[in-house]
């Protein structure tokens, strides 16, 4: 008898001794193989085709997704189930972690995205006394602020009236970005890695980043630029000049106009006056959105009228001047009359 329980126990010990060194083999195996172990389990194939023509395909799967054998195992069991999902997509909390392991490549992007507003958390958002007393908070209100949010307005905050005082339901996402790195890029999208130029040709230069792209909620796909189009505005009746920079298609998905298509409404931020026919891009910096430098970038320091550009009465000099800097006119300052534009002398005279 004694003789069989020691059996029993050296088997279960070999049992448990071999199920722990699985566990570092199978992280070795998934790591060695850079995505092909994981296809062959899972309904990842697609994935992984794509990724290999991105340009990422250099940069291992499990550098950017976590694995861990309580998740493993979690998988293992919904495909004993039958339980096998039609289209894989990521999870909430694994958007969340992906963002923080992007720095680890992208470390001056990511310090200026989260220095930025796009960096803003669920609770900035949604436990916004100001904004919660004047609208109503609704579904719609995640198409942008929450495009990876798995529920519906009624799972985040509560109560859903412009009474208050609200709450989040969850309190992780006291912290959590509603807009992470993966709200405006597509990791697997077909590009070519990042390459230092001998030369820079001024039109041969690379635009934008082929990942650049819009997470739809609704259909959990990502949108590329080619995809997204440009509003036509208008100003009354008159059609407003937009710049051709086809990144502002990414832009006009969350700050647009409103069915009317007139500038300045909705959201929309189309700069008219002086000012159209730029580029959001033009003056706003990708990642952080900050204007500081916008000014300098085109003017010297005084405008036509001898006065610096910087300290004129507009919202870029004062948040509180009545003169918005997206849409400000000459007529706005001189309403009897825009001046002759003063000549300077020539150098040396």
């Amino acid at each position: 008898m004694r003789r069989l329980v020691r059996a029993s126990l050296a088997g279960a010990g070999t049992v448990i001794v071999l199920a722990l060194a699985a566990v570092p083999a199978a992280n070795l195996y998934y790591s060695s193989t850079r995505g092909k172990g994981c296809a062959r389990c899972h309904e990842i194939r697609i994935n992984l085709d794509v990724w290999q023509r991105s340009a990422h395909r250099k940069v291992n799967c499990i550098e950017c997704h976590a694995s861990s054998t309580a998740g493993n195992l979690r998988r293992v069991a919904r495909h004993l189930r039958g339980d096998v999902p039609e289209q894989v997509h990521l999870q909430f909390d694994d958007v969340t972690r992906m963002s923080e392991r992007c720095q680890s490549c992208h470390l001056q992007e990511f310090a200026q995205w989260r220095s930025g507003p796009h960096s803003t958390t669920y609770a900035r958002l949604y436990m916004d006394p100001e904004h919660n007393r004047k609208r109503r908070l609704i579904d719609d209100c995640l198409r942008c602020h929450g495009m990876y949010f798995p529920g519906d307005i009624n799972q985040v905050v509560e109560p859903i009236d412009t009474a208050g005082p609200w709450r989040l339901k969850d309190p992780k996402l006291i912290n959590t970005p509603a807009i992470p790195c993966l709200a405006c890029h597509s990791m697997h999208r077909d590009g070519e890695p990042m390459w230092k130029r001998e030369r820079h040709d001024g039109p041969k230069q690379e635009f934008f980043r082929p990942s650049v792209s819009l997470m739809d909620r609704r259909s959990q796909l990502h949108l590329g630029l080619a995809s997204l189009p440009i509003p036509a505005m208008i100003e009354g009746a008159r059609p407003v000049k937009t710049s051709p920079d086809q990144r502002q298609a990414l832009c006009y998905q969350c700050h647009a106009p409103l069915d009317t298509r007139q500038v300045a409404s909705g959201d929309d931020r189309t700069p008219i006056g002086v000012h159209e026919g730029l580029s959001c891009l033009a003056c706003h910096q990708k990642h952080a959105q900050m204007t500081r430098a916008s000014c300098a970038d085109c003017h010297p320091r005084l405008s036509n009228c001898g006065l610096d550009v910087e300290k004129m009465d507009t919202t870029f000099h004062a948040a509180s001047s009545k003169r918005d800097i997206h849409f400000v006119k000459c007529l706005d300052c001189h309403p009897k009359g825009v001046p002759p534009k003063r000549t300077r002398p020539a150098a040396g005279k």
